[in-house]
């Protein structure tokens, strides 16, 4: 069946698409982290009488340990996923996967608000990382490819504002929609506002991505390689004198074609999935950059979860989750794209990203640390507030380091090799590990204040990146592997063109 898919959308419209997507991705982050949605323990007294839990956490009587995990969940089906999509997506329209993962995505979101003790919530939390890692390999590679010469961080950082953009929503639309009608409803919704987004995966036309050759292109060179074998089959077949009819080698033709396109490519994937591992195992630019990212995400995913649970117990704040959301809101929308823009005046160059990300990360850790400190709620708004301005200036310049320092081919990969690693080491088990150090220690304050320590390890390993010998590899003309076709800078067609596309 053939289906006309839509075409008419700017290269501005699909960085939009990206950025609603992703935005929704972590608005769901911060709901889940809200206290209208995560909610509180059954706590008792000492003489024994005993106040009703609310949310998730008193629902299910959870732990801060399994609560944290919850949070973290997600990291299993985006660990899985992560490579897998990045690998299809050199040989099958990406749309299509963005398609089947959102809508995982979505079962999943609407599967939380039916669930009915802890292992049922988890398991539906582990399905939610696969609509992430459906896009996350193929937006920074597009926006990479169309934004302005002069202007690609700054359009690195809109895509990646919407991250804390997203958790800030989500802490004020789980407030107020747990508080006013159900932590389950909070899910309901998101599923809802998520099912354009999945159905328009399966329409929108294939994007043709710097580095790799296009679908048209692969095409015609299977089928010059397949004309090839016919005419000497008929040289074959004529010499033997006709034995097999035109039918008959109509058959053998067809049989053949099917047979060239349907061997099974799982090996060759995995292999070309492990060599392109080694080398970004091999990149000394690549691991520096990610193992601060690892750090840095290690501290900003525990203060997504536990930031309005800690700042209500500090300061008694009657609207932690309004509060929370409100400066990271604003702090993430401007950092982010203040990060961008001053990278991009500074001439993007990835020495140049590494020295805003260790003075960005150094500065902010210091206003941060000192924020925990402060025993005034308005000394601690303000303080915080510039520590977080700071921190979330680094979004574009470690995107746009990830980026330039591999082969345009590779981009997808080391995307999602960097999605992951800075989850599955960062954000996963801090939230665990700050829920059992909580558990322990049982002061909000010393928790943060040791938390926000790692921020200085994190300013640190960046610092190292600025004498590390790096090379913009962006550029680079290669070649794909299974044939001579150019896919470098030299491939620049026009993502939308006029044609339409069929499945």
């Amino acid at each position: 069946m053939e289906l006309e898919m839509i075409s008419s959308f700017s290269k501005e419209g699909l960085l939009i698409i990206f950025c609603i997507i992703n935005m929704l991705n972590y608005v769901d982050r911060g709901a889940i982290a809200s206290n209208g949605v995560n909610g509180s323990r059954v706590t008792c007294t000492e003489s024994g009488i005993c106040t009703g839990g609310s949310g998730i956490q008193g629902d299910f009587k959870l732990s801060y340990f399994e609560d944290g995990v919850l949070s973290s969940a997600f990291m299993v089906g985006l660990l899985v996923a992560s490579p897998i999509f990045a690998s299809l997506a050199k040989t099958l329209n990406p749309f299509r996967l963005i398609g089947v993962g959102l809508s995982v995505w979505t079962v999943a979101t609407a599967g939380c608000g039916f669930s009915f003790n802890f292992w049922s919530i988890a398991i539906f939390r582990m399905l939610v990382g696969v609509g992430e890692a459906s896009f996350i390999s193929l937006a920074a590679p597009f926006i990479d490819d169309n934004a302005p010469a002069a202007q690609k961080t700054a359009w690195l950082s809109v895509f990646y504002m919407c991250i804390p953009t997203g958790i800030a929503l989500g802490y004020v639309y789980g407030g107020l929609v747990g508080d006013h009608f159900s932590w389950r409803v909070a899910f309901w919704g998101e599923a809802l506002l998520m099912v354009p987004f999945a159905i328009l995966g399966f329409l929108i036309k294939p994007l043709k991505l710097r580095g790799f050759a296009s679908s048209k292109t692969r095409k015609s060179a299977i089928r010059v390689q397949i004309d090839a074998s016919e005419v000497k089959d008929n040289q074959v077949l004529e010499g033997a004198d006709n034995l097999l009819k035109g039918s008959e080698l109509n058959d053998d033709i067809s049989k053949k074609h099917s047979i060239s396109e349907g061997k099974p490519k799982v090996r060759n994937q995995f292999l070309r999935f492990w060599d392109d591992m080694k080398v970004l195992l091999c990149d000394v630019v690549y691991i520096t950059n990610v193992l601060g990212y690892i750090s840095y995400n290690f501290v900003i995913g525990a203060y997504s979860y536990w930031g309005p649970k800690a700042g209500y117990d500090i300061y008694h704040m009657a609207n932690a989750d309004l509060m929370f959301g409100a400066i990271t809101i604003i702090c993430g929308i401007f950092g982010t794209l203040a990060g961008g823009y001053i990278l991009d005046r500074m001439q993007a160059t990835i020495s140049n990203a590494f020295k805003l990300l260790s003075g960005a990360t150094f500065l902010g850790a210091i206003f941060c640390f000192t924020a925990f400190l402060s025993t005034k709620l308005y000394g601690f708004i303000v303080l915080f507030s510039i520590g977080e301005l700071l921190i979330f200036a680094t979004q574009g310049p470690v995107n746009y380091v990830c980026l330039h320092c591999v082969k345009p081919s590779m981009r997808p990969i080391s995307m999602a090799m960097s999605t992951v690693s800075i989850h599955i080491f960062g954000d996963v088990p801090s939230s665990p590990l700050v829920g059992i150090l909580q558990d322990h220690v049982n002061n909000w304050r010393e928790t943060a204040l040791i938390l926000t320590s790692i921020l200085f390890l994190a300013a640190g390993i960046w610092c190292i990146g600025i004498f590390v010998p790096s090379v913009d590899r962006s550029n680079e003309v290669e070649e794909d592997k299974e044939g001579s076709i150019a896919v470098g800078v030299s491939n620049r067609t026009p993502l939308l063109d006029g044609s339409q596309a069929r499945v």
